[in-house]
């Protein structure tokens, strides 16, 4: 791998490339799986590249993806949908298919991030994220490839529940950036939004699966450079559906990004 090739990797990985008006191709990279299957905010970031590409506004404000069915390493096909094109925010779908199967069904708004001015107000305080080097490291587990391409880092609080001691709060605290020199972008705060483990595995231990239904992320600003604090949070399990509140914040303190997803849980036999 060249020095370039090494820097680049992220962005190398979710590139797209324009095949016929309202199509567009990617290649779903290995290293970027859970078990196999690959990160659910990697595949996002495919689809947003190659929406943003067929927009007049460049930067995702919301996105909202529907998982059909697992994505797997090779081509995937990015159809798109314009739905409309305003003055400050365009609106648009992408079907990812693989195989020629519906995989996953994307519904966004675009904007100009740097162009947004208006109100401010946070009434949320920054999440209680202890510093960087006082975090520790999640520990590679078997079959996590996903944990080769970005460095998580978590309170060390809550390390216990992924040693098989369950802190029972369902809440991760930590920080999390590429294991490459990326530079960092939008896109990779969509991978960054699904880059941590289920906080259900503060209940019962890492494993079970946690397949992801839906997933929302909305961006608030470009980060500056650096890792992001992160906080994810789940309030509710009830008949094995499980939420997941996220919150993103750049390392000069800027919220950046916010997500929900829905998932499934099903406790290991």
């Amino acid at each position: 791998m060249t020095s370039e090739t090494s820097q680049q990797l992220f962005h190398i990985d979710s590139a797209v490339e324009k095949i016929a008006d309202n199509h567009w191709r990617g290649h779903i990279a290995d290293g970027w799986g859970i078990m196999g299957v690959p990160n659910g905010g990697y595949i996002m970031a495919i689809a947003a590249k190659a929406l943003s590409a067929a927009l007049p506004h460049k930067d995702p404000l919301t996105i909202t993806a529907y998982y059909m069915s697992p994505t797997a390493p090779g081509p995937v096909d990015c159809h798109i949908d314009v739905l409309r094109t305003g003055g400050t925010t365009s609106h648009g779908i992408v079907r990812l298919e693989q195989g020629g199967e519906l995989k996953v069904h994307f519904v966004a708004a675009y904007t100009e991030l740097d162009n947004l001015e208006g109100e401010t107000q946070i009434l949320a305080e920054h999440p209680p994220v202890p510093a960087y080097g006082s975090c520790m490291a999640f520990p590679h587990l078997p079959g996590l490839d996903f944990m080769q391409r970005v460095t998580q880092r978590i309170a060390p609080e809550k390390m216990n529940s992924m040693m098989g001691k369950p802190t029972d709060d369902g809440e991760w605290l930590g920080w999390i950036e590429f294991s490459e020199a990326t530079p960092l972008d939008v896109f990779g705060l969509l991978v960054f939004a699904d880059g941590f483990p289920p906080p259900v595995f503060t209940l019962y231990g890492p494993g079970g699966w946690v397949p992801t239904l839906e997933l929302t992320v909305q961006l608030r600003a470009k980060p500056v450079e650096g890792p992001i604090a992160v906080r994810f949070r789940s309030n509710f399990l009830t008949n094995g559906m499980v939420e997941e509140d996220g919150e993103l914040w750049d390392s000069e303190g800027n919220l950046v990004a916010i997500s929900r997803q829905t998932a499934k849980y099903r406790k290991p036999k």
